[in-house]
């Protein structure tokens, strides 16, 4: 019983530290992410100017340059706030002739994955929008390698065939201008989640496996005790 509960112990212990790691960490990335999203906005250009970084998710940036919507793309599947629909993912030619990627938005279609039959088009001419600079995502290739016009996830280094030219790293999650019939990007959750929760509920397991054990050795002690007594008192009465 004593091994089983210092076992048990240890374990809610690691637990609980582990638990505490990751709050720790999500307060970090929030701080971060804070900082970058409420940053002034600088030429994506110059972000990237050395390519991608990991402290650049969420930096504000803006894009000068003219969309490009022969290559337009829709994300299959991407709800929001229960609603089914897609993001709209539109190449933008910036002045230096470099090309990335604008998530323009959100528009509502139905449940089935396929893209809805009006999209709203993108600005014509030369154009400055803002938004956040996000990271590529780590999905599969099959995901993120536009296919008749789709795609299930935002990668920018597999549009290479799909662009003839290679986009700067990451994409841009517009925020203005706003265009009428789709939803611009959402700003990022910055909860704590239920990480310190966790912890805590971990070392009140670590309490409750210590306090159980004191308490089923003093339960076994008392039985010990009770049938010692008894014991005793059958002996007397047999002498």
């Amino acid at each position: 019983m004593a091994v089983f509960s210092v076992v048990m112990a240890a374990t809610f212990i690691w637990l609980a530290g582990w638990q505490a790691d990751r709050y720790e960490q999500r307060k970090a990335e929030n701080a971060l992410i804070r900082a970058n999203y409420t940053a002034e906005p600088t030429p994506v250009s110059d972000v990237l100017a050395k390519g991608w970084q990991d402290d650049l998710e969420w930096r504000t940036v803006t894009a000068t340059g003219t969309f490009e919507p022969a290559n337009e793309v829709t994300v299959r599947f991407s709800p929001r706030d229960s609603r089914p629909g897609v993001e709209v993912v539109t190449p933008f030619r910036l002045a230096d002739g470099s090309l990335v990627l604008i998530n323009r938005g959100w528009v509502e279609s139905d449940n089935s994955g396929s893209a809805p039959a009006e999209i709203p088009a993108a600005p014509a001419g030369e154009v400055t929008v803002s938004g956040w600079l996000r990271a590529n995502s780590t999905a599969k290739a099959s995901a993120t390698t536009p296919t008749d016009g789709q795609v299930r996830a935002i990668n920018s280094s597999r549009w290479t065939k799909t662009l003839g030219e290679e986009a700067l790293p990451g994409y841009v999650a517009q925020t203005s201008p706003v265009s009428d019939g789709i939803e611009v990007a959402k700003q990022p959750d910055l909860g704590s989640g239920p990480s310190l929760f966790y912890s805590i509920q971990w070392y009140f397991f670590t309490a409750l496996a210590v306090f159980g054990y004191f308490w089923f050795v003093r339960a076994e002690l008392l039985d010990r005790r009770k049938k010692k007594a008894g014991d005793q008192a059958k002996a007397m009465m047999s002498a």
